[in-house]
């Protein structure tokens, strides 16, 4: 397996608003955990007339800090990557104590086709923006403008923002320093998780701010080094099943062999989106009509 360049330690204390540059400040939600890092890293965008991005989980402590952060300022715009729970929900109290705008994708799932709209069940199910944004739409405040980098794959509604006074993309759980990022089925999609991450490529930012844990400033180096991570899944997988290794279960043992316990399950899903990019590619086949995690899958 090639390897990414990962950075995992970063100084910050819960509770505290750090400043990270002149437009940004990060406040860490106390919610550690497999998934989660260190926790939801909420961003301040401006001053004075501030948009906020990621407000977090329901977590009355975080709520608290974020608005003890934001005392004597306006909050405008509220920014939602993506409707996991530790990302979409604080957004609904945020608005009623400032009347803020919320801004986001869409719903939960709302980037699947319609047919499939209706399978996805996790996520915050609750979020529904003010304002759907698209790819390319721009926000502006007092003396900061973001443009919408729609980035499908994690979830089917996933945003990306870029700050373009400082050459500054909020890549939310796209793209993390710390860790590779879960794909799972049926919201998630690993054929549009790496067009997503192709097209980073083509562009100019410089430093990449993930909702969870710190910067990554080899922006470039860093997406190159996750695209061929995904490839060489794809390698793996297909090792295992000239090996007659025909499930997804039988498989991640062989791939994964330093895995936390905890992320088993979610290592299974991933390996599952990445054999439906795999079928889509006609490289791998499955006799079962609906392929599941638990189904058996062949080389073609």
């Amino acid at each position: 397996m090639s390897k990414i360049p990962f950075v995992k330690e970063f100084d910050f204390e819960y509770g505290q608003v750090q400043d990270i540059s002149p437009n940004i400040r990060r406040l860490i939600a106390d919610n550690p955990g497999p998934f989660t890092f260190t926790g939801t890293g909420t961003y301040i965008i401006g001053r004075g007339n501030v948009a906020v991005l990621d407000p977090g989980p329901i977590d009355e402590a975080h709520l608290d800090n974020l608005q003890k952060a934001l005392s004597g300022e306006t909050v405008t715009h509220i920014l939602i990557t993506h409707t996991h729970m530790d990302h979409s929900p604080a957004a609904k109290p945020l608005k009623e104590a400032t009347g803020a705008t919320t801004y986001g994708f869409g719903p939960h799932g709302s980037g699947m086709p319609a047919q499939d709209a209706t399978m996805e069940t996790g996520g915050d199910q609750e979020f529904d923006p003010d304002v759907r944004v698209k790819d390319g739409d721009i926000l502006s405040g007092e003396g900061w403008s973001l443009e919408c980098v729609y980035t499908p794959g994690h979830t089917s509604n996933h945003m990306c923002y870029a700050l373009k006074e400082e050459k500054v993309l909020f890549t939310g759980d796209h793209v993390m320093g710390w860790s590779t990022s879960i794909v799972g089925p049926p919201d998630g999609n690993m054929t549009k998780y790496i067009e997503s991450l192709e097209k980073l490529l083509n562009r100019d930012d410089e430093i990449y701010w993930p909702t969870h844990g710190p910067a990554i400033t080899n922006t470039k180096d860093f997406v190159r080094a996750y695209i061929q991570h995904r490839f060489d899944r794809e390698q793996q997988i297909q090792a295992c099943l000239s090996k007659g290794i025909h499930e997804i279960k039988q498989m991640v043992p062989q791939m994964y062999d330093d895995i936390d316990e905890r992320l088993i399950p979610a290592a299974a899903v991933s390996v599952y989106a990445q054999m439906q990019r795999m079928i889509d590619l006609g490289t791998v086949a499955t006799d079962d009509p609906t392929p599941t995690v638990d189904s058996r899958y062949y080389l073609k």
